[in-house]
């Protein structure tokens, strides 16, 4: 794509999603809701995987971008979350080797119980994430981390939507972290994740260069405005964002494992 081309107003749709998604994404997770629908609206001819990789190399300059804002204002709990990245690394491209021998679909039903959990949890417990009291220490925190990012590192890989959004409730649960130090944490094994990925889809020319720089550079501007606005407003902030973008995966996936039956 060159020259005018680029200024189509699909394409600036698809830019303003970008930008959009990258706002919601610094903050809770859960920007390919948008990012991923606009891409397959807009270049329905293209390849899943080609819209796929343009995704992920958009995203993780968002990702990278609002992890390195977090960085500077919240202390990082670096024992659980290199562990946890690291795992992530390895398992989202094991993840992306699986893609063609496992079928997707049996993935959704599973994944809207857990979102269900997931929301029902969270509005159930109004204190859930208010405050910063980790819980493991030692091997113990090791093990869960690894075994987190491994989870989390093979579903990215493989499926993804919403990964941002499980990671910050599993940080929660399951350490003790506020919901600022869990989405900041999210995005540092997001980063992970999204690196495995593209070194899965760009070697295979599963991208759109033009499109995706255009893309990464709204999707950085949008994470820059989400970071600042979570770290302004702090975890009544994160909470409400992540219980609405929660949400709107409930009804993404329950309208999509509706659909293929």
């Amino acid at each position: 794509m060159t020259g005018l081309e680029i200024f189509t107003p699909e394409v600036l749709v698809l830019l303003f999603s970008a930008f959009l998604a990258g706002s919601i994404d610094a903050v809770v997770g859960g920007g390919g809701l948008i990012q991923i629908p606009a891409l397959f609206t807009l270049y329905p001819q293209q390849l899943p995987a080609t819209l796929f990789g343009t995704n992920k190399f958009s995203s993780i300059f968002g990702t990278s971008s609002a992890a390195l804002a977090y960085l500077r204002q919240v202390r990082m709990p670096w024992r659980t979350v290199l562990p946890a990245a690291l795992a992530a690394l390895l398992f989202a491209f094991l993840g992306a080797m699986a893609v063609s021998w496992l079928p997707k679909e049996s993935l959704r039903p599973v994944m809207l119980v857990l979102l269900l959990f997931a929301a029902v949890y969270t509005l159930n417990k109004p204190d859930f994430g208010k405050q910063h009291r980790p819980a493991h220490s030692g091997r113990l925190e090791l093990a869960y981390a690894l075994l987190l990012g491994a989870l989390i590192g093979f579903y990215d890989g493989f499926f993804g939507p919403g990964t941002g959004s499980f990671l910050i409730f599993l940080f929660i649960r399951y350490f003790g972290f506020d919901f600022l130090h869990a989405s900041a944490s999210a995005k540092l094994v997001n980063v992970a994740t999204n690196l495995a990925a593209l070194a899965y889809f760009l070697p295979k020319g599963y991208w759109l260069p033009a499109i995706a720089l255009l893309m990464a550079v709204c999707n950085v501007t949008g994470a820059q405005i989400g970071t600042r606005l979570a770290l302004r407003f702090g975890n009544h902030f994160i909470r409400q964002v992540f219980l609405i973008t929660v949400l709107l995966l409930i009804a993404r996936f329950a309208f999509d494992t509706l659909r293929t039956r």
